[in-house]
């Protein structure tokens, strides 16, 4: 069951015009109906809102009406209790009646003054009854050996699948060209009829794969609103992304351009789906997906194609979020960092870098030194080797305190295997406490810090939590990035392991 919201928060701003309305009228007569009130809910892609309330149920008879038309698409009753009871049809057809009993729900659905919803609920009792069936199936296997029961049960389910394939189908033909079947279409799964044997003599895999792959979205009209006021849309577009196509940036760039070039831009599905996509790769923990997010922003957001989707606070805020990440992306450069060796700490804090209070005294402070802090200067580009461990830390985050030794136990297995070197970053300005946790736990990397605040390190490289690990290569392209201390080593096996087999081809 899905989640009904009573309220709504969104990341993005829908709004939609109201179009010239008559009202609807929808009065379910529900024998049994224990409830003293209801809610009408709307399916909008992955959420529910209610769209009216009964507040007084008289006899089982259950009322919404309203002078403004309804929003068309599939519409559920839910109990007061937040129950679902049973999905129905809202489209042209605004005022009509249904019938049911507590007894039997299903079973005993209809509907006056509306063909679609009688359609559907045809389909539905055909569906359910066919599951009863399946478990009544399952009752007869008792005292069965399993191998017995095996038998009976895939004779049994093949004569059952094949019934319900045919009435499927059948139902489908019936319906094709309205709204029914716009929206059993989007749960149906295409497959392939006719499948092709492979060279070992099974039917090909490859072949069903792009079969399944490029018959996804048949029959689906990206331009037709209602498809988001459905059960089925949102988990179509989830599995195909998550599920169908291969999981790389560049792939779902390319599927997500394909998806968006189908919907008409400001209405309600390609809104809806610009920002799913913008949300779901921002926050997206898979390494390098921030690709997909950057994209979006520049193709969709940042050109003015958002403006039924974001307000202006929001763009500029998504302007601000990219372009720290555009730098960041695998295979960019990162900038160079000028940071003070910690060996020459003591020296650096006698200057009074720590005690100047404006940013004027910082400068004044840089050039009143500069000849005697150039020699002290360690910087990233500097580092000479063929993979550079970028590692991000404060000696007084309690992570840092068990990663950072974890990391350097961790490296010490691949110690002369590998070319690499650690370039350790202190993020925050506590000198004396850094310092102390390095010798007291031996941290045998480049340890850095940044006492006359030159480099806007939390910006520059996205650090809103410590530690934060990048892995670099010999130029200071990224490789990899939010690492967690125990993936290092194996990471920098991979990169190595590539790189090998690249240079033998």
């Amino acid at each position: 069951m899905k989640k009904l919201l009573f309220s709504l928060s969104l990341i993005f701003v829908l709004a939609f015009a109201n179009k010239a309305q008559n009202g609807y009228e929808i009065k379910i007569n529900f024998k049994g109906c224990k409830d003293s009130m209801a809610y009408l809910v709307k399916y909008t892609f992955d959420q529910q809102y209610i769209a009216d309330t009964c507040k007084k149920i008289k006899n089982g008879l259950i009322i919404f009406k309203g002078k403004k038309d309804l929003d068309k698409g599939v519409y559920t009753l839910v109990s007061e209790g937040k129950s679902i009871y049973f999905d129905f049809f809202v489209n042209e057809t605004q005022k009509f009646g249904i019938n049911t009993d507590n007894a039997d729900i299903v079973n005993t659905l209809k509907s006056a003054g509306s063909k679609e919803n009688e359609e559907f609920f045809s389909y539905i009792k055909y569906i359910t009854n066919k599951n009863l069936e399946f478990g009544k199936l399952r009752d007869q296997t008792k005292g069965k050996s399993k191998a017995d029961s095996t038998k009976f049960m895939n004779e049994k389910l093949k004569i059952l699948n094949d019934d319900v394939k045919k009435f499927e189908n059948d139902f489908m033909l019936k319906v094709k060209g309205t709204f029914v079947y716009d929206v059993l279409n989007l749960k149906t799964e295409k497959e392939p009829i006719d499948i092709p044997k492979a060279k070992n003599g099974r039917p090909d895999s490859v072949y069903q794969y792009y079969y399944y792959k490029n018959h996804f979205f048949d029959g689906i009209d990206f331009k037709d609103e209602r498809i988001v006021r459905t059960p089925f849309f949102d988990d179509r577009i989830k599995k195909y992304f998550e599920s169908v196509i291969l999981q790389n940036p560049d792939t779902v760039i390319q599927e997500v351009d394909k998806i968006m070039n189908k919907c008409t831009q400001g209405n309600l599905v390609y809104n809806l789906l610009l920002g799913y996509f913008t949300y779901k790769y921002e926050q997206s923990k898979i390494m390098g997906f921030d690709k997909v997010f950057v994209h979006l922003s520049d193709n969709f957001v940042l050109n003015g194609k958002a403006s039924g989707v974001y307000n202006d606070e929001t763009v500029k805020k998504i302007k601000e979020r990219v372009d720290i990440m555009r730098n960041l992306l695998l295979e960019s450069k990162v900038a160079e960092l000028y940071m003070i060796d910690t060996v020459y700490g003591k020296q650096v804090m006698k200057m009074g870098f720590d005690t100047a209070k404006t940013s004027k005294a910082v400068t004044d402070l840089y050039y009143k030194n500069i000849e005697k802090l150039t020699p002290m200067f360690k910087t990233l580009y500097q580092v000479n080797a063929k993979y550079t461990v970028l590692v991000f830390w404060a000696s007084d985050c309690g992570h840092c305190q068990t990663e950072i030794p974890k990391l350097q136990e961790n490296l010490k297995d691949i110690k002369g295997q590998i070319d690499f070197k650690v370039f350790s970053v202190q993020t925050k300005e506590d000198y004396e406490a850094w310092r102390k946790f390095i010798i007291e736990k031996k941290i045998d990397f480049i340890n850095v810090f940044d006492p006359i605040h030159l480099n806007n390190l939390k910006e520059r490289f996205d650090i809103y939590s410590t530690p934060v690990i990048y892995i670099l290569d010999k130029d200071k392209k990224i490789k990899a990035k939010r690492l967690a201390s125990e993936q290092v080593v194996d990471m920098l096996k991979m990169l190595e392991s590539i790189d090998k087999a690249n240079k033998k081809q």
